[in-house]
């Protein structure tokens, strides 16, 4: 049976489920089922990830939540931007891309474009962010690419967001925004949790 969260269609019995979680002070609504990451809640690496994002500084231009499941990262961002900017959302997982496409709906949220893209396959344009908790179980592979390939889908001074845990990766994953960028902040550690900060820096 194929029943991984990161493959295109998990065969699972369902089993739908709808609940509330606070995110960025914002009540939001989530239907989940079997063969999605976390569907019981927000996993703790998503909320930290969310709660620490910072808008403020971002150049003009639209965001990317790569890997996005059935969608807390992706539609809390779009919620809280409003129609100004609009986030792209994408996974390989296409039960996970339904949901996401009903919790959009749900939470009334329209500034969000949701479709299947294997990593960047599908990726049509730049960001000026792209926001991911990369999917750890696919492997070691799938993550660096996920962070070696960011660098040309940022317009210039665009930010790449990075959730990990130290066990699985993180100060490695710090290493490589690193090598790429030339520069990598470590915006939060909580919990065993790295939220990885890197910056496509123009050159004057």
């Amino acid at each position: 049976m194929n029943n991984h969260y990161y493959t295109q269609n998990p065969d699972v019995l369902h089993e739908k489920k709808q609940w509330q979680f606070n995110l960025r002070d914002q009540e939001m609504q989530f239907v989940t089922d079997n063969g999605v990451f976390s569907k019981h809640s927000v996993d703790f690496g998503s909320r930290t990830l969310i709660e620490s994002f910072a808008l403020q500084d971002l150049p003009t231009g639209d965001l990317l939540d790569l890997g996005c499941g059935y969608g807390p990262i992706g539609l809390a961002v779009a919620k809280t931007i409003g129609a100004d900017r609009h986030v792209d959302m994408v996974d390989v997982n296409e039960l996970a891309l339904s949901l996401a496409r009903e919790n959009a709906q749900l939470n009334q949220i329209e500034n969000v474009d949701i479709f299947t893209s294997d990593g960047y396959a599908n990726v049509p344009s730049q960001y000026a962010a792209i926001l991911t908790n990369p999917p750890v179980r696919a492997g070691k592979q799938v993550v660096d690419n996920f962070i070696a390939t960011a660098k040309q889908h940022l317009v210039g001074n665009g930010e790449l967001w990075v959730v990990l845990q130290k066990k699985q990766g993180a100060p490695s994953a710090k290493k490589l925004m690193s090598a790429v960028f030339g520069n990598c902040e470590v915006v939060q550690r909580n919990k065993g949790y790295y939220i990885l900060r890197s910056s496509n820096i123009e050159a004057d």
